[in-house]
């Protein structure tokens, strides 16, 4: 029995044959293209030879999703969470991901602040649609909520039922329901998906910048921080371990903003060791 209004969402999921192609899936596809594309065309205007990026990206979608798979394992105090489908976790990911284009741009003998630089805002890109597939499945979404775009996943991943929200994420359940009752919750995945968009225009604002390359890196780094940060305060989460409830992507999104806001001061000014964005020759 629903125990309170909201849009009910269920999984976006087509059989093609033998294959099976999820909201999800195609949110993930979706999300490496753009980023490709932001890529190469940035690293072009700048003056810079776009060829590589076909290589990182393939190596970035490698080590995300096996970075966001043992990301979950660990989490979950479970390696056999890697065989399972679900578990796809945004930071393991984005580690993941950046450690694996790394290891191509060390043996390409590539710039890594050239091409962080250009990565900034593709990842911010790439994450607003990306969010929309945890949508699409039902995952990640947020703690109960009656609201006027509150959202019931009744086929979710897991669904947002009380039994589920009380087992699994320790939220209280509103008085007078049930085990079985799907529960209204945010729809923290549109809130992200929104959030990544606002990111990538602010960092598409600044992407000719005057500092040094790598600066636009640490840019997205305090932003992505600061929202996920945020976010989590409405995330149905069973991970608040820390100092004054705070989760274990708090701690890190904290961290990530701080490297970040250490890192641009590292950047704030080209030197010759830390060239400016533009290839010699090429009109800013």
């Amino acid at each position: 029995m629903d125990t309170i209004e909201g849009i009910i969402v269920r999984p976006l999921s087509y059989d093609l044959g033998p294959l099976q192609l999820t909201g999800f899936g195609l949110a993930v596809l979706l999300a490496f293209v753009i980023a490709q594309i932001i890529a190469q065309r940035e690293l072009a205007r700048r003056g810079h030879d776009p060829e590589p990026i076909g290589d990182l990206i393939f190596a970035a979608v490698i080590g995300g999703l096996l970075g966001g798979k043992l990301y979950y394992a660990i989490l979950m105090s479970d390696m056999g969470a890697i065989f399972s489908r679900a578990g796809f976790v945004f930071w393991g990911g984005l580690i993941g991901g950046i450690f694996a284009a790394y290891v191509v741009i060390w043996k390409k003998k590539l710039s890594f602040p050239r091409i962080s630089d250009v990565g900034g805002p593709c990842i911010a890109a790439a994450y607003s649609v990306g969010r929309t597939g945890c949508w699409a499945v039902g995952d990640d979404y947020g703690r109960p909520w009656q609201g006027a775009l509150a959202v019931k996943f009744p086929d979710g991943a897991p669904a947002s039922t009380v039994a589920n929200m009380t087992e699994m994420f320790g939220t209280a359940a509103p008085a007078g329901t049930a085990p079985g009752d799907v529960l209204a919750v945010h729809p923290t995945q549109i809130y992200e998906t929104a959030l990544g968009f606002v990111m990538f225009m602010i960092l598409w604002r600044f992407r000719g910048h005057k500092h040094a390359e790598g600066w636009l890196i640490g840019f997205y780094c305090v932003l992505a921080g600061i929202e996920r940060f945020l976010i989590e305060f409405l995330r149905a989460k069973d991970d608040r371990f820390f100092l004054g409830g705070l989760t274990v992507a708090q701690v890190i999104a904290l961290l990530f903003a701080l490297g970040g806001a250490a890192w641009m001061y590292a950047r704030r000014n080209p030197s010759p060791g830390a060239p400016g964005i533009y290839a010699k020759g090429t009109a800013a």
